[in-house]
């Protein structure tokens, strides 16, 4: 506790380093309110003038907060606060401008708030001030959805040796603001003992997973990608994820695209081969696969009776790696015996309305990712749920979420640059699995390079190309 307390306090005063603002921790009387009388003890040796309020309203106390309160000093007299009318007469006494410590529930929490806990809440909700919650807002419920009920809406959240999934979902951000992790100090073996189905990829994971090239190897030992894409109109759909294909590190690449596309794709992509169709808007058939190591199809196809019957085809012929994407899935989704036609590790990348459409609604995000594990696992696949903090499902159970990316990534084509991207490692010989993580984190990647030139409001997917093209040069 003491440890947790130091690294949440050296956080707390590297953002917040003015001595003179007002702080107030709130700390209820559990292990979490222990952790906030230590940050207490620790604000007023860093010479922080900050009040310790003691929210007592169940005359509940872990050991650990009685053995904290011993450790305060004299300097601090903590003021007792035994219901909603003491901290609403409190709270009216502090500046707008307060900075509050939120250290009354933490992950012990099993049920939401309700009562005078919830009054309370929504009484500190209301104050003008800044809200810090340690490792979790108060009232958020860790691994499950928090129906209703009052939660703290923190403007930043330090979170302990890892992150709390409730954070990845979105009907969650009202509460959780701004959050990092940092270790406090347990043991280096933790995560490899700890039993869990959730991870977290960062930029270190990342990077143990790119493979090196060689001296002596040339553009047939990276691989031959096949990129199925493109009808009328839709024709940029397949210059995108062509383009990624190539800026991944794919050896080759043919695309396959009706005959309309074919002046597009030899002006736009000049690098890559071109397979016409028989069709001059739409696909209708698809190449001998013998000549490719991956495939990833779906960018701008269209759903047409002819391009189902083609993609039909595909899936009862593929023996390599495979993609499927955009109206590949929405096909997938009004054909539902084509399930049991998957091979085994394809890549699905869907968006929400997608993935609804393949696997129905869910009451809350929590639910769609145990419904996205369950999938991945019942068909053995790899289910790529994008959106922030995109989610990997794996075949096993195992689910990844991503830590990079930003809101202006939410552009019409960054969904077929990530196609072609996972594609291209694919036909690298990356598994799937690790083409999944390492395309998702250079995805974001460059999505998060590419806005500090554009700003949020103006970036657009070839932008996302040319800042793939900056990451891999700066790897091996």
């Amino acid at each position: 506790m003491n440890r947790a307390a130091g690294v949440f306090t050296s956080w707390l005063v590297s953002h917040y380093p003015d001595p003179s603002r007002p702080v107030v921790v709130m700390a209820g009387t559990g292990n979490n309110g222990g952790d906030g009388v230590a940050v207490a003890r620790l604000l007023h040796d860093a010479q922080f003038a900050a009040k310790l309020a003691v929210c007592d309203f169940g005359s509940r106390h872990s050991s650990d907060f009685d053995q904290q309160m011993t450790f305060l000093p004299a300097e601090i007299t903590p003021v007792t606060l035994s219901n909603t009318a003491t901290a609403a007469g409190f709270l009216k006494g502090l500046p707008e401008n307060t900075l509050f410590i939120d250290a009354l529930f933490g992950t012990g929490l099993n049920r939401p708030l309700d009562g005078e806990w919830a009054a309370l809440v929504e009484l500190l909700n209301a104050h003008p001030g800044e809200m810090v919650s340690i490792d979790i807002p108060s009232g958020l419920l860790a691994d499950q959805s928090t129906p209703g009920g009052s939660v703290i809406r923190a403007d930043r959240v330090f979170s302990f040796e890892s992150p709390k999934r409730a954070f990845f979902f979105p009907e969650n951000e009202p509460y959780t603001g701004k959050w990092e992790f940092g270790s406090i100090g347990l043991h280096a073996d933790f995560p490899a003992i700890t039993e869990s189905a959730f991870y977290y990829t960062t930029g270190d994971d990342a990077r143990k997973l790119e493979k090196t090239r060689t001296m002596f190897s040339h553009k047939g030992t990276h691989g031959h990608a096949l990129i199925i894409a493109g009808s009328y109109g839709k024709m940029g759909a397949a210059v995108l994820a062509s383009r990624a294909c190539l800026r991944a590190g794919a050896g080759l690449l043919t695309t396959h695209a009706p005959r309309c596309g074919y002046v597009v794709m030899q002006t736009a992509v000049p690098e890559a081969m071109y397979s016409p169709d028989h069709r001059a808007q739409y696909l209708s058939d698809i190449p001998d696969l013998d000549h490719f190591s991956a495939v990833g199809v779906g960018p701008g196809i269209g759903q047409s009776p002819e391009t189902a019957r083609a993609l039909e085809k595909l899936l009862c012929q593929c023996h390599i790696p495979l993609l499927l994407d955009a109206d590949a899935l929405n096909l997938l989704a009004v054909n539902r015996d084509w399930f049991d036609l998957l091979p085994e590790n394809t890549i699905m990348t869907p968006h929400p309305k997608e993935f609804e459409r393949l696997f129905g609604k869910t009451s809350d995000n929590f639910a769609r990712n145990e419904l996205q594990r369950e999938m991945a696992q019942r068909y053995r696949t790899v289910i790529v749920l994008k959106g922030a903090y995109t989610a990997v499902a794996l075949p096993d159970g195992t689910c990844w979420f991503n830590s990079t990316g930003n809101p202006a990534m939410a552009t019409a084509g960054a969904g077929d640059v990530l196609t072609g991207i996972i594609t291209g490692l694919l036909a690298q010989g990356y598994t799937p699995g690790e083409a999944a993580r390492l395309g998702v984190w250079a995805h974001g990647s460059a999505g998060d390079r590419a806005v500090e030139k554009t700003g949020r409001k103006s970036l657009i997917a070839s932008d996302l190309v040319e800042w793939y093209r900056q990451y891999f040069s700066d790897t091996p």
